[in-house]
């Protein structure tokens, strides 16, 4: 199960993130998303468990105040493919 970890505080490292999530078993992955140029968080993530321990992590700490925010768990939803904002839908640009 991959699940999107939303509104981290931004001292938060990958480390710190696997470890809230072993309480609820092996954490394949965990991986805070930092910005290229400044490498700072950008206050989300990205986690990979078993689907039973990843269901029962969700529930516990979805909602759960971490650093000084309350972070928000969720299903990771697949990248889009969408090229919505490009001229290459047959539009001409003049």
């Amino acid at each position: 199960m991959n699940m999107y970890v939303s509104n981290l505080g931004f001292q938060i490292r990958d480390e710190e993130l696997k470890a809230l999530f072993t309480e609820f078993g092996d954490v394949q992955s965990a991986k805070v998303i930092l910005d290229r140029e400044s490498g700072r968080s950008k206050g989300f993530a990205f986690v990979e468990m078993a689907d039973q321990v990843g269901e029962q992590a969700m529930k516990e700490l979805d909602g759960r105040f971490v650093d000084g925010r309350t972070m928000s768990v969720s299903i990771a939803k697949p990248k889009s493919t969408s090229n919505s904002g490009s001229f290459s839908q047959g539009r001409s640009r003049w």
